[in-house]
């Protein structure tokens, strides 16, 4: 499961989330597993959460750049 952060796009972290979100609903996580998986889901916001800011303010300082 764990990937590394140089390999992991939006696209990717949003599907690892989804299928976490999926083990969760069917109740398919071992009590043992669950903390790890709760870690990494944490990660995967967070890291999802930051590449959005980024693509926001690049976004932002192009279409305010003056010509």
């Amino acid at each position: 499961m764990p990937k590394k952060e140089e390999q992991l796009t939006y696209e990717s972290a949003l599907e690892e989330l989804q299928n976490i979100q999926e083990q969760l609903d069917n109740e398919e996580v071992a009590i043992d597993d669950l903390s790890k998986l709760a870690q990494r889901a944490k990660f995967l916001v967070n890291w999802c959460r930051n590449k959005l800011q980024g693509i926001d303010k690049e976004l932002s300082d192009i279409f305010t750049e003056e010509d």
